[in-house]
């Protein structure tokens, strides 16, 4: 065989390998490369019962050990399993109240079935202030500010169970934070939480507390990769021509898209 038919079908197989490993990041779960044991989890802790509902402080923990939460900060979402109100916050405050026509006289902070909440602004009025709370949204890594790696706020919820064999956990967790990138699973009963008194002789705890762990993903972020490789620079464009694009581009129907990604 002449050596330039040889040449050809190595570089034909450098192209397809290349193809193949990249569209294969396409299916990759939520997983940070460079911090790969990290993660930010919310804990919600009932922290007592009222007649209709519970008491509650939500933390989100950010333990990645670089990866910040910037400005315009956080959000984060769910869907109540039965048909609860938020009766009122502090430390945060959902972006819309929905409908709440059929309350008379008490007017709950929120009705919708999929609330969204996002963190008050620094400099909030005192009395809707919760601790850890108040900062846009904003969220430290825990490696390089753990005190600034924590973000609290307290709901009163109603029309929910009153005890732990009663209350269904919320699902479908939606964090941004901000953007598309994070991906949460499901919620999960733990140990309750304990608090040690500040002159740490004695500690309360949660009467109930379940978790919620999400990841990050810059496949998930980025869902068409930015990978995009006009071999045709290199080699005769029969083998791979610009259009067509090694790894996908994000504007799929111009034939410039290969010189127009990342």
């Amino acid at each position: 065989m002449a050596s330039g038919s040889v040449n050809k079908l190595s570089r034909f197989a450098i192209v397809l390998l290349f193809s193949l490993s990249c569209f294969s990041l396409t299916s990759t779960e939520a997983y940070d490369v460079f911090d790969p044991n990290g993660n930010i989890t919310i804990k919600w802790d009932i922290m007592s019962w009222t007649s209709d509902g519970y008491v509650a402080t939500v933390s989100m923990i950010n333990y990645y050990q670089y990866r910040h939460i910037q400005a315009p900060g956080w959000t984060l979402g769910w869907t109540w399993a039965k048909k609860e109100v938020i009766w009122s916050m502090l430390g945060g405050q959902t972006t819309e109240q929905g409908d709440c026509s059929k309350y008379k006289a008490n007017i709950p902070h929120c009705c919708k079935k999929d609330p969204t909440v996002v963190d008050l602004l620094p400099g909030a009025m005192y009395n809707l202030q919760a601790a850890n709370c108040c900062k846009g949204g904003v969220l430290s890594s825990w490696a390089q500010d753990p005190v600034n790696a924590i973000s609290s706020f307290q709901l009163t919820v109603g029309a929910s169970g009153t005890t732990n064999k009663t209350v269904r956990l919320p699902k479908n967790f939606i964090l941004k934070a901000p953007g598309p990138g994070y991906t949460c699973g499901p919620a999960r009963i733990v140990k309750p939480t304990k608090f040690v008194l500040p002159d740490r002789r004695r500690a309360t705890q949660a009467m109930m507390t379940w978790n919620v762990t999400c990841t990050y993903s810059q496949f998930l972020a980025q869902k068409t990769p930015t990978c995009c490789v006009s071999l045709s620079s290199f080699y005769n464009d029969t083998i791979v021509n610009c259009p067509t694009c090694t790894c996908g581009c994000r504007n799929k129907g111009d034939p410039q898209s290969c010189i127009k990604c990342d």
